[in-house]
């Protein structure tokens, strides 16, 4: 018997300083990354400079010394922490002779890599072939080839024509397919909608712990590791919150620095799932250094995908790995310290979600005439009717609904009890 030894390729990481972010901190991000695609980071290379080389990103000299490393370390692969156009790539790799790769293209890798279900694949395929797009005219004389053979001589359509029209009818083809399963998507949000079951969205910067709360919360069994992008499609659980009510739980793709536009475009219809919520849980790394640069990115996100009007909760995770945080984290609007794992902390969290929702509703008894026993049995449909029971005068019940809703009951019930939101009904 013989023991194959797996032997993970050798990347080194290069990547500008020009001021504009943490170097350090997306470096480490970077390594994070490639260590999730299954890459080992036998070097890291850093130039600072006012602007990227427009020829080489890193400029000559400094090339000359990532050809040295690369002999050196007897690397496979280079990895830039920044985008690269077709001609630098060419460029780089003309010097340095290892295949070259940027930040974007190693994210769609690790994409394709986890992609599951069709409508994941379908958007990693979309994403890349939208990246390769606009970068075929810099891939030199191997693309410049002319078609045809006998009987054809003459101009002909070049390689570079042919691969363009081919990825621009296939991007058409995803997108139709894409479109096909959104209005899924859209009809069973629908119908969610018309019956009136809330929606909570778990989002958050990529690793920080969403798919853990969901296993815990409803037992999903959704596929969670130590790993960035475990996730890459929208799972929803139903979860009953401590005033019975219940509520639909939905995971989704986690959010990154410096996301390609592509990706967000493709995800576009997955990232709907927080855009139509009821209430957002924002999941946030505690024992993580960079917290609250990623929490700042998650929420630029949002506002991005028009979210602005949706209640936001913070959740801050893992808080029992930083227990000397957790004073200064408890003073947070709006938050609340768990630990996904163990639990700790996530009833306080369904009861912060029952209160925002709650901001939304009407609640209180309200009597229903026997003739408007239809209004009654619509209101059943939207789940609202908590209990009821047969009077003299009509029916009684008690009710818990969306105030988006309240017409049904000014047209058709009168409030037996005194509330708040009675009050508004009344009137």
């Amino acid at each position: 018997m013989f023991e194959t030894e797996i032997k993970l390729p050798r990347v080194i990481l290069c990547a500008v300083d020009t001021g504009e972010y943490n170097a350090e901190a997306s470096m480490n991000e970077l390594a994070e990354l490639a260590r999730t695609a299954g890459a080992e980071v036998a070097a890291r290379v850093v130039q600072k400079r006012p602007v990227i080389d427009n020829a080489t990103c890193i400029g000559s000299g400094r090339l000359a010394e990532l050809k040295e490393l690369c002999q050196n370390e007897n690397a496979d692969q280079v990895i830039f922490d920044c985008e690269l156009t077709a001609s630098q790539v060419r460029n780089i790799e003309d010097v340095i002779s290892v295949h070259t790769i940027d930040r974007t293209t190693l994210i769609l890798d690790i994409f394709a890599q986890r992609a599951v279900t069709r409508e994941g694949r379908l958007q990693v395929e979309l994403a890349q072939y939208k990246y390769r797009l606009p970068r075929l005219a810099g891939m030199g004389v191997s693309l410049s080839r002319l078609g045809g053979g006998i009987g054809t001589r003459g101009p002909g359509e070049t390689k570079l024509e042919t691969d363009k029209r081919h990825i621009r009818s296939r991007i058409q083809k995803l997108s139709e397919e894409l479109k096909e399963i959104e209005k899924r998507r859209g009809l069973a949000r629908s119908h969610r909608k018309k019956t009136g079951v809330p929606v909570c969205a778990v989002v958050g910067y990529t690793n920080a712990g969403k798919s853990t709360l969901l296993n815990t919360l409803t037992d999903a069994d959704v596929l969670a590791e130590d790993k960035l992008f475990a996730t890459l499609e929208t799972t929803s659980r139903a979860v009953t919150l401590p005033d019975d009510r219940e509520i639909i739980m939905a995971d989704t793709v986690g959010f990154i620095s410096r996301l390609p536009h592509n990706l967000v475009e493709a995800f576009k219809s997955t990232l709907e799932e927080a855009a139509n919520a009821d209430v957002i849980i924002h999941l946030c790394d505690a024992s993580d250094p960079e917290c609250h640069e990623k929490s700042n990115v998650t929420l630029k996100l949002l506002e991005e995908l028009g979210c602005s009007d949706i209640p936001v909760i913070t959740a801050f995770n893992k808080c029992d790995l930083v227990p000397e945080l957790c004073e200064a984290l408890s003073h947070e609007p709006q938050s609340v310290l768990i630990s996904a794992k163990s639990g700790a902390g996530t009833d306080k969290l369904l009861a912060a979600v029952a209160e925002a929702l709650g901001e939304n509703c009407v609640s209180g008894r309200f009597l229903f005439p026997f003739d408007k026993g239809g209004v009654l049995a619509r209101v059943r449909e939207l789940g609202g009717v908590k209990n009821e029971e047969y009077t003299a005068e009509g029916i009684a019940a008690d009710i818990r609904l969306d105030k988006k809703y309240i017409g049904l009951l000014e047209q058709a019930a009168k409030p037996l009890s005194a509330d708040k939101h009675d009050e508004k009904v009344s009137e």
